[in-house]
């Protein structure tokens, strides 16, 4: 009998362990944390109710695995990075050493200009990839960014200048230096953008990575290639295992505009990417609402999960009052 050429697909991404029946190292850590068997956490990676943001360079250089998801401790994001007002990194170093000290769970890397479990960098000012590749060396926690935000400082070109082939090239650098998660605005797209238009909002566009796109998409009158090209971005996500958090370009961005015609649209959308992404072995999580009163907040995050089919729900809060401008960690501490 003739032997078979094909060969067993190459696993990279914890789901793709998870879906083989194999427990990887990050499994069985997260499972002590969370005081679980580790066979409950392996079922939930497979059909993607629990994410393990842990890029593979990352993983290498020792970082620490944390769950998120169904049936898990909630995490604590911190938010952090460089911007053209804030350019000072040794003051955001000392944001990462607070954030470890008090045990936040992700760091995320805002930066938009050049014992913690998360952070996330959102730097967004000049050449961001030194303080970036830095926090990943040095933090043990898992690290997020919003390459949307680098992209301008990255590739010395304005908004509407950018390509296509520009914004993949931001993500896949994030993906090289061992980002755990990013935050990518595929959700927004035209027909979202259209529902937004017809129905209007006191708000309108409040999510600055989401607003960018959408800058982009009229100026353009293209496609947002976040959702065009989605299946080339899952393709560099599961190369490097990195965790999409699906960004909710259309949050709330005030009570009234609370579970209104264009957050649904766009949640629709999400959850469809959500079922691409597993197929494709990559991991999501998806963001949740910004301002939203207090008696909303349960019904929401059910209709979320029923919607995104149980994937794990990255809230941004909720923010409970609009009267509460430069303290969000209060109001989103009332929310969560």
């Amino acid at each position: 009998m003739p032997m078979s050429t094909q060969t067993e697909p190459k696993l990279v991404t914890q789901i793709d362990f998870a879906r083989a029946g194999q427990i990887t190292p990050q499994m069985k850590e997260v499972a002590e944390r969370e005081h679980r068997d580790p066979e409950y956490i392996r079922e939930r990676v497979a059909d993607g109710r629990i994410a393990i943001p842990a890029n593979i360079v990352h993983i290498k250089k020792g970082m620490r695995a944390f769950g998120v998801g169904e049936g898990l401790s909630t995490k604590v994001n911190v938010n952090l990075g460089i911007s053209g007002d804030k350019a000072d990194a040794a003051e955001e170093w000392k944001k990462v050493k607070i954030a470890e000290d008090f045990g936040a769970d992700a760091i995320m890397d805002l930066s938009n200009s050049g014992g913690a479990e998360a952070i996330m960098d959102l730097s967004n000012y000049g050449k961001t990839n030194t303080f970036r590749k830095q926090l990943i060396e040095m933090s043990p926690a898992m690290i997020g960014t919003v390459p949307m935000y680098d992209a301008i400082g990255y590739m010395e070109k304005p908004l509407v200048k950018l390509t296509k082939d520009d914004l993949f090239e931001v993500v896949r650098a994030h993906a090289e230096d061992g980002v755990d998660f990013m935050t990518i605005h595929c959700g927004i797209n035209k027909s979202v953008t259209k529902t937004f238009k017809e129905t209007g909002r006191l708000m309108n566009i409040v999510s600055r990575g989401g607003s960018l796109l959408f800058g982009w998409m009229e100026v353009t009158g293209n496609e947002n290639p976040f959702y065009e090209f989605y299946d080339e971005l899952l393709e560099i996500c599961h190369e490097y295992d990195v965790t999409i958090s699906l960004g909710d370009s259309c949050r709330p961005g005030c009570l009234y505009d609370s579970n209104d015609a264009t957050e649904t649209a766009e949640m629709i959308e999400l959850g469809k990417l959500c079922k691409r992404a597993w197929a494709a072995g990559v991991q999501v999580m998806v963001e949740g609402p910004g301002h939203m009163a207090l008696d909303e907040i349960a019904a929401n995050m059910k209709l979320q999960k029923r919607l995104c089919h149980n994937a794990p729900f990255y809230v941004l809060g909720p923010l409970v009052t609009d009267i509460g401008v430069g303290y969000d960690h209060i109001t989103a501490a009332i929310g969560g």
